[in-house]
């Protein structure tokens, strides 16, 4: 009798599986640079016909908005004729939808061009190319997100203002609720749910808890490769938002929802351990905080900064990032200082790790994933030396980070090492994108302004 195929790793154990599931339909993804699932929905039949689809290059390079740029650099890259893109299944990804009528799987895949190299600009491309970085110096980077949401009432009018959702007291929440059991429990049938979701498709998620702001949650994630936690968070993210609308609500991972309450970040915890040894190289054999260690920190502090319009890649995203709001507004790094952007929780020599705190929850996993392994590697390949810790509180010192989408893309453009470590081509795809966004945003006259200006300028 054949044993059961939980992790598929090649074609044939994709084949074994989906006729294990009695699969018929076939999601086919490929995460777009804003982390939204792209891609065809096959017959089983099909799917294992054609082992992958083609689509257009342009699938995984516009904005949120649905956006391309009309002209400029993006074409250079992305050429004027938009070819094809040979979309290839990855088999280690294939999930149940637990969600779908009929037996359904998803899976996600891999972008190549004519010639069969990866393309480039594609997010799961970016991280993949990080993670090779660190494989050639014998180098395994190990992490684990703990990425917050909000779930609100329904709310199909954009000019309505959020709010929280009715749980099972039928009453919403009106106070701070962090690590209330009783407000989780306010929702236990949607959660119920999202971990039974979870279970069918094997996403490693750990604990839960409520956060800070009304109907705000946290979910975290177990240690493990990057590749893999970005396509949990993927797979997470497009899971809550479905199972919430099950139950009558919404669930955003926006940054900044909701005025007046902290934002959602998504927190990633990271080390690095020696392939060979298995050792953690945070940290020297008597215990203390390596040279890498430091390097790390130092890499972070240097290019974080630069960094930040690809994990604050919204206007919104700099709402998020104000004093006293749980939410760092410079790169000062501390043991156990959640006022810092960068964290060293207290911990063992071997599971010494540091928390970037600035990443928001809105976010493409795969790029805030590629984006804070970058600054660490550079730090370490240069031996960038960091700041003294900082001890007290945090908030007291400067804004050391961008204000606002068009300064942080500025700062990006500038920022050369970044371009040689993440791709150019993905630089100037995703620079492009955003200065669309920016100036899509900049068109729209917010109440504040016709409230205080109307009348008074």
């Amino acid at each position: 009798m054949n044993q059961p195929i939980t992790s598929p790793q090649t074609f044939n154990d994709l084949e074994q599986w989906l006729n294990q599931n009695r699969v018929t339909e076939v999601e086919c993804l490929v995460p777009d640079l804003t982390g939204v699932a792209r891609g065809k929905i096959l017959p089983r039949e099909k799917f294992t016909e054609d082992r992958g689809m083609r689509l257009p290059q342009g699938i995984v390079a516009m904005g949120v908005t649905g956006e391309f740029p009309a002209s400029g650099p993006y074409y250079d890259v992305i050429e004027p004729t938009d070819r094809d893109m040979q979309l290839r299944p990855d088999p280690a990804t294939v999930r149940i939808v637990p969600w779908a009528t009929d037996p359904t799987a998803q899976v996600i895949h891999d972008c190549f061009d004519h010639t069969g190299k990866l393309v480039p600009f594609a997010p799961r491309s970016v991280l993949r190319h990080v993670c090779d970085l660190y494989a050639a110096e014998g180098w395994d980077p190990v992490l684990a997100p703990e990425l917050e949401f909000y779930l609100t009432a329904r709310n199909t009018d954009p000019n309505t203002l959020l709010r929280p959702p009715i749980g099972r007291s039928g009453r919403a929440e009106t106070s701070r609720q962090a690590y209330s059991i009783d407000a989780v429990n306010e929702f236990d049938p949607l959660f119920e749910e999202i971990y039974d979701y979870c279970d069918k498709m094997q996403l490693n998620v750990d604990t839960l808890i409520h956060e800070i702001g009304a109907g705000q949650m946290e979910i975290n994630f177990f240690h493990a490769h990057p590749l893999g936690l970005a396509d949990e968070v993927f797979f997470f993210k497009r899971t809550v938002r479905e199972a919430a609308l099950r139950h009558d609500m919404y669930a955003t991972f926006m940054a900044k929802p909701i005025a007046g309450e902290p934002g959602s970040a998504m927190h990633i915890h990271q080390s690095v351990v020696d392939k060979q040894t298995g050792r953690n190289i945070f940290s020297k054999d008597d215990g203390s905080a390596s040279d890498a260690f430091l390097h790390y920190i130092g890499g972070l502090q240097r290019y974080i900064p630069a960094a930040m319009a690809l994990v604050a890649p919204y206007v919104n995203s700099y709402r998020r990032l104000s004093r006293h709001t749980a939410a760092p507004i410079n790169i000062e790094w501390g043991h156990d200082n959640r006022t810092v952007g960068i964290r060293s929780p207290i911990s063992s020599p071997q599971a010494r790790r540091v928390e970037n705190r600035v990443i928001g929850a809105d976010a493409n996993p795969y790029v805030a994933m590629a984006m804070t392994l970058a600054c660490g590697y550079l730090g370490m390949k240069n031996q960038i030396k960091p700041k003294p810790e900082m001890r007290g509180d945090a908030y007291l010192s400067p804004y050391a980070l961008p204000r606002s989408l068009g300064e942080a893309l500025d700062w990006l453009r500038r920022e050369t090492d970044l371009h040689e470590v993440l791709g150019k081509e993905f630089i100037t795809i995703y620079t492009e994108i955003k200065e669309l966004e920016f100036e899509e945003f900049m068109k729209v006259i917010s109440p504040w302004e016709r409230e205080h200006l109307l009348l008074h300028v």
